[in-house]
């Protein structure tokens, strides 16, 4: 694999969680907040995402993402390609501004 095709993935958090009781509402604080320290963007409600470089960063945002967990409600998370995001289309509504558009060839600046 050359150098140019290093394999960019994103990595996408899905979760629903309750919001009830002042404790649920303080542990979907900390979620949200540990998800935007650790690099993600809203790509919608409740849908995260963060650039990954490789297998490797997967592993580790994965135990990261673990060991932040709220201890209740629903949390999914899907590694796709870059290309795979990139091909994501847009049918209703526009970005939302903190969703960064970003190509392979811009990564590859980083």
């Amino acid at each position: 694999m050359s150098q140019n095709t290093r394999r960019f993935m994103r990595m996408m958090v899905f979760f629903d969680l309750p919001v009830i009781t002042r404790a649920e509402r303080r542990a979907y604080t900390l979620f949200r907040r540990f998800l935007l320290n650790d690099g993600y963007d809203m790509i919608q409600y409740s849908i995260y995402g963060r650039i990954l470089n490789g297998s490797d960063a997967e592993e580790k945002h994965m135990k990261r993402l673990l060991a932040n967990l709220p201890p209740e409600g629903s949390v999914r998370m899907l590694t796709v390609t870059e290309k795979q995001f990139a091909s994501m289309k847009m049918l209703v509504g526009l970005p939302l501004f903190q969703e960064k558009k970003v190509n392979a060839a811009q990564i590859a600046l980083f």
